[in-house]
This record gives C-alpha cells, sequence and structure tokens, in this order.
C-alpha cells in the first residue's frame, strides 16, 4: 500500500530539521543531519566548497537535467560587539526585523564549540527604570543578549569563550498542534528541505526511474542571496526552487495550498514552467494557489542572476508571518509533496 505523502512523517522531520541550529554561515551541523539522514540510500551526494550539498539521481535521459533546490540555512546573528555591562550587541544575519526577535531565547556558539544561552532584549527593557520602554526604537542600538551566566563586564563575558563574530541562533520555540499545524521558526525554508528528503527516499525506495537525471541542491546561503547560484551542471535545463509561499494582504497564498510563484522581486519566473506547474496540479486534484511576492528572491532567481541558461520557477508551503514567529498546515505540506512527486516524473517544458 502507498501511504506517501505521509505529512505526519514529514512534520516530524522537519520538526527535527528546525531544532537544529543553522545559521547562514554555520551549517555543518545541520548538513550532516542530511547526509545521515540519506546515509542508507545507494545515492550520489557531495558537498560543494560553499558548504552546499548536491545530491544526484540518475534518469532515463543523461543529456537533459533538472535541479530542485531548498535551503537549510536559517535567519540568525552575529556577536557584534561585547558591551561594558557584559550584555551582546548583534549583527543581523538574514533579512528580518528586530522586533520580530524581542524576547527571544537564543544560543551563543563560540569558536570552540561551546555554546550559552540567552534572552535576546531591549536595553530598555525594565518598565520600573525607563519612561520610553515602549516607544524606544528597535534596532541594533538598543537590542541586545542578556547572557545566561554570571557575567559583569566585557573580560567576564571573553573568559567564558564568547567573542566578536560568534554565532547566536534563535530558538525555533517548534510545536506540532492537534489541529495539523506546524509552528516554529526556520520554517523557511527547512520545511522545504524535509519534504525533498522525503521525496528522495520515495524515489530510492520504490526503484522509481525519473525520466531526467535529477539533482537536489541542499542550500546554505540562500538567506544572504547566493545559496544556489553555482556547481549548476551544463546539462540542467529545469530548476525549481522549493521555498516558502509568502502569505499578507494582497496575497492569494495560504496555508492549505501549495503556492506557485508567478513572480518575485527578481522578475516574473518562467511562464511556459508555471504554466506547466498548474496543469499537473489541476490534473492530480493538487490544491494551489498563483501568487506574487512582492518583497523575495529564490535560489532560482540567484541563478538567473548568476547568468545560468534555465529555464526557473518557484513553489512552496504557504508559511504565515514569514521571517518571524512561522506556521503552516499540513495540507499544505501535503499539496507541495503531491506537485512535487508529479513534477519530478513529468516531462520538461520544452520537450
Amino acid at each position: 500500500m502507498n501511504t506517501y505523502p505521509d505529512t505526519k512523517k514529514t512534520i516530524e522531520l522537519i520538526k527535527k530539521l528546525v531544532e537544529i541550529p543553522s545559521p547562514s554561515g554555520n551549517t555543518d551541523k545541520i548538513m550532516n543531519f542530511v547526509e545521515e539522514h540519506l546515509s542508507g540510500l545507494d545515492i550520489e551526494m557531495k558537498r560543494n566548497r560553499k558548504g552546499a550539498l548536491i545530491i544526484t539521481i540518475p534518469g532515463e535521459n543523461t543529456e537533459s537535467h533538472r535541479m530542485l533546490t531548498a535551503h537549510v540555512d536559517a535567519l540568525g546573528a552575529m556577536v557584534k560587539e561585547i558591551k561594558n555591562d557584559g550584555r551582546l550587541r548583534l549583527s543581523m544575519i538574514g533579512g528580518f526585523r528586530w522586533n520580530a526577535v524581542e524576547g527571544e531565547y537564543c544560543q551563543i556558539e563560540t569558536s570552540s564549540g561551546k555554546t550559552y544561552s540567552g534572552t535576546i532584549l531591549m536595553h530598555q527593557t525594565s518598565v520600573h527604570v525607563y519612561k520610553n520602554a515602549g516607544e524606544a526604537k528597535r534596532d541594533e542600538t538598543n537590542i541586545e543578549v542578556r547572557i545566561d551566566e554570571k557575567v559583569r563586564n566585557a573580560n567576564e563575558v571573553r573568559e567564558l569563550g564568547i567573542e566578536v563574530g560568534d554565532f547566536v541562533s534563535f530558538d525555533p520555540r517548534a510545536e506540532i498542534t492537534d489541529s495539523g499545524f506546524i509552528k516554529s521558526r526556520h520554517l523557511d525554508d527547512k520545511a522545504s528541505v524535509g519534504m525533498l528528503l522525503q521525496l528522495i527516499r520515495q524515489i530510492m525506495s520504490q526503484g522509481i526511474t525519473l525520466p531526467y537525471t535529477t539533482h537536489f541542491l541542499i542550500s546554505n546561503n540562500e538567506e544572504i542571496g547566493y545559496g544556489g547560484n553555482s556547481n549548476i551542471p551544463p546539462e540542467t535545463i529545469e530548476y525549481l526552487a522549493v521555498d516558502m509561499g509568502a502569505i499578507g494582504d494582497g496575497q492569494s497564498t495560504d496555508e492549505y495550498t501549495v503556492s506557485i510563484c508567478a513572480k518575485d522581486s527578481s522578475g516574473p519566473y518562467h511562464y511556459g514552467l508555471r504554466k506547466h506547474l498548474v496543469q499537473l496540479a489541476e490534473e492530480n486534484g493538487i490544491d494551489y494557489k498563483l501568487d506574487i511576492y512582492p518583497y523575495y528572491g529564490s535560489d532560482a532567481s540567484a541563478a538567473i542572476r548568476a547568468g545560468f541558461d534555465i529555464v526557473h520557477g518557484l513553489i512552496g508551503a504557504g508559511i504565515d508571518a514569514s521571517h518571524a514567529y512561522e506556521r503552516t498546515h499540513e495540507s499544505s505540506i501535503l499539496h507541495t509533496e503531491n506537485l512535487l512527486w508529479h513534477y519530478v516524473q513529468s516531462k520538461m517544458v520544452f520537450e
């Protein structure tokens, strides 16, 4: 009996992924997890010099290739300054707003690998001391980390091994609800990574022969703009980024369908591939929404900017509150997985 896709298993895998700290620039731990997850399969895997993982499944046609990508790197921060009072000033990694992480628990990882917990707070947090506690600007000047260690000055912080340039990860606070939601930080884009890993396992366990040699790029620098713009084999014709669908005012994307992107801030995605994805959805009873993401870029658009002559597309589960405390529903995961399953077994746009 075919139980794929098993969204319960996918969501449990996603929860494991989001709980592994992986800010852009510090992704070895999660890459090791991904490799271990696929280690029992007879499959080709290799890392590029940027630290991304490329997984290749040979297909019937070895001259025309596909590539699908999702990214494991997440939003985070680095220690910018160790303040005289023992607090830490931060520098952003990725595009989030400071108010989105205010009050969040975090982890500081030193260069030796030791970790310390902390809380991201406004300097003017105490309403009993600061009259403008609610009015002060949420920015890199006022936001700081309170370390959960007995430190009263910069020297005592440095004695812990904490230094400028150390990575700071945000607590994902992952939770799966009885109503089918998963809410967590970093669903962008670990939800998609989980789906691609499940897809790879299904292809291999069922002995499916794909029509084209297909590469899966698990990239690790997407949040800073260049995760999937290299190591694309010259035979690649179609390049599909699997990321998140953006939800908000004026958007059609929701938490219950797969989102197919027509255009983002980089411009329109390939019209023919977009129509092909819509046709696959309609032919296979997959609920979808077409949408435009106004402030967005993907690994596929990064590849286009890098000069690759490819047909590019973008799909993903609908993710609410992107780059904050995110949420999606198992039905959106289900429809996205189904579209991916039918896509990798379909004919190319130009064939």
